[in-house]
């Protein structure tokens, strides 16, 4: 594969291609807003079972972690711009099945069969963004262009929800789903419209022969080997494992305890999304002032306490206020966690370590989301709501007397 070994420098406002795959993933993540409703929507309408809604999050979730094995090596081996367009048109075929077999009737089988395999694709497509992102912006600037794609998401995913909500009150959370559908394959026309050159690896040896797993274990031992990497992965472990499911018990919340109709769910998690956007275009900034630990550790500490808020809060407005400052905060946590890992790790290792750090990551997600729909069934959302928080802040506090705390890790 021909590598473009120029440097990619100048303003990323001036970039044809960045701006192009930047407008295509807006897009893609508006349509993914509206999958976030309407699928956990379909499945308590139909079931009335909070419990199912944690179950199909926890399939799903498992699914993801399983084909992560797999994406980092993929990521590093294959043209990733072809790549991202073929798990594009193959999440656009899964879902609108969706709407196409629910026209014959309701069969909740088909979610834990599309759900699934629509998961294990989005994996490869994410540890594959992310590899494609360092590509297009550059070492120096990935902090920035992380910050303006989960910005202008948000953005889309104010909209999103809110209309993904009118629509399910409306035309059936089917048609929601159908749209989904449709963002995929304006995802997949904005990478192909980006030139390949941009998204092109540095070469690397093959893989010994006899031995696959040491290649797909080459980004694990990376992770491992640096201290602040390797704290991060274990201590976001457990984050995800409290938080995997939240989405669908502030949905049980405002449905159950609330009383509110599908439209309302939508507006709230429209108004989270904000809290999103902000933290995006807040984190470039907060990064250079505090540094990566106190950043990090801060966004954390007021994530668990925002989490026991949900729990303590009466009103609709009171959830969405409080959501919009939780996912403030974990868009900065994330940004900066993710950014650090596309500074210090080699570009033909970066699909590998991605990989690698959300297998991991992500492996007690699914365990995690199930408990928590078991635990709003048995003993009520705000029991669940304050476990997850308080269960952050005690995360919070252990990163405290770790190599995580360091201002600039990236510079060692």
């Amino acid at each position: 594969m021909e590598t473009d070994v120029r440097p990619v420098t100048g303003s990323l406002w001036r970039d044809r291609d960045f701006l192009i795959f930047w407008c295509a993933q807006t897009l893609s993540v508006a349509g993914d807003s509206f999958a976030l409703i309407a699928v956990p929507l379909l499945v308590l309408n139909v079931t009335g079972s909070v419990a199912q809604m944690g179950l199909l999050t926890g399939v799903s979730g498992a699914a993801s972690v399983a084909a992560g094995v797999f994406a980092g090596v993929l990521a590093d081996r294959f043209d990733r711009r072809r790549l991202l367009i073929v798990c594009d048109v193959v999440r656009l075929v899964l879902y609108a099945a969706i709407p196409v077999v629910w026209a014959f009737g309701q069969h909740v089988w088909l979610l834990y069969s599309v759900l699934p395999l629509a998961a294990a694709v989005g994996m490869v497509f994410q540890v594959t963004y992310v590899s494609a992102v360092r590509g297009l912006a550059g070492g120096g600037r990935v902090t920035e262009a992380n910050g303006m794609l989960y910005a202008t998401a948000a953005a889309a995913g104010i909209l999103g929800p809110t209309l993904a909500g009118v629509v399910a009150g409306h035309l059936g959370s089917t048609a929601a789903i159908a749209i989904n559908a449709g963002s995929f394959g304006l995802s997949a026309v904005g990478v192909l419209l980006t030139r390949a050159s941009r998204y092109a690896v540095e070469p690397v040896e093959p893989a010994p022969r006899g031995r696959p797993w040491r290649e797909l274990l080459a980004g694990a031992e990376f992770l491992f080997r640096q201290p602040v990497l390797r704290t991060l992965t274990v201590l976001l472990s457990f984050f995800i494992f409290m938080t995997l499911g939240l989405t669908d018990i502030v949905i049980y919340r405002l449905k159950h305890d609330l009383g509110q109709p599908d439209s309302v769910v939508g507006v709230v998690l429209g108004v989270g999304a904000a809290g999103t956007m902000v933290g995006s275009m807040l984190v470039a900034r907060v990064r250079r002032t505090l540094g990566f630990g106190p950043s990090w550790i801060g966004a954390q500490v007021v994530s668990g306490l925002a989490i026991l808020g949900l729990g303590l809060a009466g009103s609709v407005w009171g959830v969405a206020a409080i959501m919009a400052l939780y996912l403030a905060c974990v868009s900065v946590a994330g940004i900066c966690s993710m950014s650090l890992r596309q500074q210090v790790t080699p570009a033909h290792l970066l699909g590998r370590v991605t990989s690698a750090f959300w297998t991991i990551h992500f492996s007690l997600g699914p365990v995690g989301a199930a408990a928590l729909g078991w635990g709003a069934a048995r003993y009520g959302a705000t029991a669940v709501f304050v476990f997850a928080g308080a269960s952050c802040l005690l995360l919070a506090l252990v990163a405290l007397v770790t190599p995580v705390r360091q201002r600039h890790p990236e510079r060692a």
